[in-house]
């Protein structure tokens, strides 16, 4: 039972993210620690507590990691899709070892 739910966390772990999906990522991330930085700074501001700014900034921060960090599904909507391997020969090079070719 534990191997299956570590199979489960390894696969979500281990998931893809494309092209777009970092891109989207990107901008998720500045506009998020823009929002965020200029939020904390108003309330800060205004309160004239900077503990409160920092703890904004703080929460803002990690809840943009929770985000950005894991592999989510939703950035994998465009994966690539790569051509296959094909007519490649392997030539030897003739690299002799002990008399025997490796390469």
């Amino acid at each position: 039972m534990a191997d299956e739910m570590l199979e489960k966390v390894r696969d979500l772990a281990e998931g893809q993210i494309d092209f777009e999906g970092q891109r989207f990522a990107e901008f998720l991330a500045t506009a998020l620690l823009t929002i965020v930085g200029a939020l904390s700074f108003i309330v800060g501001f205004t309160k004239q507590d900077i503990k409160l700014a920092l703890m904004y900034g703080l929460g803002g921060t990690a809840l943009t990691m929770a985000l950005i960090v894991p592999p989510w599904p939703f950035f994998n909507r465009h994966p690539v899709k790569w051509l296959p391997v094909g007519g490649i020969k392997k030539q030897s090079q003739g690299i002799s070892v002990d008399g025997q070719i490796v390469g």
